[in-house]
């Protein structure tokens, strides 16, 4: 079963919010690049909650039917990579989230909704 774009996006915030994340933040990339449809920035105060975080989107998404293409970064679990198909989840320890700022890069996209 396949679970749309928006509907991913709805998952995954409610997931990231559930456990706490701060900052949550939603990119619509659609009318700036092909790599995906939304992106959702968020950061966690602690490793453990990032993994966390992190758990719970992949929870929530493979009950809903969805699938997980790939999670990168979780072992070190200060910038991890959920690549959710038409959705891009960027979960932060809070000291990368400053150093990277990817939402300068995408500054381009509509914000969708931020928390």
């Amino acid at each position: 079963m396949s679970v749309n774009s928006s509907k991913l996006l709805e998952l995954a915030l409610n997931a990231v919010q559930d456990k706490k994340a701060m900052n949550v933040v939603a990119l619509d990339l659609r009318s700036v690049s092909p790599i995906s449809d939304y992106f959702i920035i968020c950061h966690g105060n602690s490793d453990t909650q990032v993994q966390a975080i992190v758990t719970e989107v992949r929870k929530v998404v493979h009950e809903a039917g969805g699938t997980i293409k790939g999670i990168e970064g979780m072992d070190a679990a200060r910038w991890v990579l959920m690549d959710l198909g038409d959705v891009i989840v960027h979960v932060f320890h809070r000291d990368e989230r400053e150093y990277y700022n990817i939402e300068r890069l995408w500054s381009d996209a509509k914000v969708v909704e931020t928390v």
